[in-house]
């Protein structure tokens, strides 16, 4: 049997963020009309992020956003915040009077 050795081009090259005169194209904000409301907040890694529900999409089309990306949705980020900080209390008064 032959066998020869195998080598992952990956290991060899080493990474660019850019090539030559490749134009990087910048993340535009994501317009309030888009978004409907936001559901839910994680942070992973250090990163904050929130799941979008857009307008006139099924559920199944919700999906996570970096904080960065909401820049135009400061008031539903803050809705969020409110009805988090609102559940929170309810749970611990919950726990006390048990």
């Amino acid at each position: 049997m032959r066998i020869h050795p195998v080598v992952i081009i990956s290991w060899v090259v080493q990474y660019s963020d850019q090539v030559g005169r490749q134009k990087k194209e910048e993340v535009k904000p994501i317009e309030v009309g888009g978004v409907e409301s936001i559901l839910n907040k994680q942070k992973v890694r250090g990163v904050v992020n929130y799941l979008v529900q857009w307008k006139r999409f099924m559920a199944k089309y919700d999906n996570w956003k970096k904080e960065e990306d909401l820049k135009n949705t400061k008031e539903l980020v803050v809705e969020l915040e409110g009805r988090m900080n609102t559940e929170v209390r309810r749970q611990e008064k919950l726990d006390i009077a048990e």
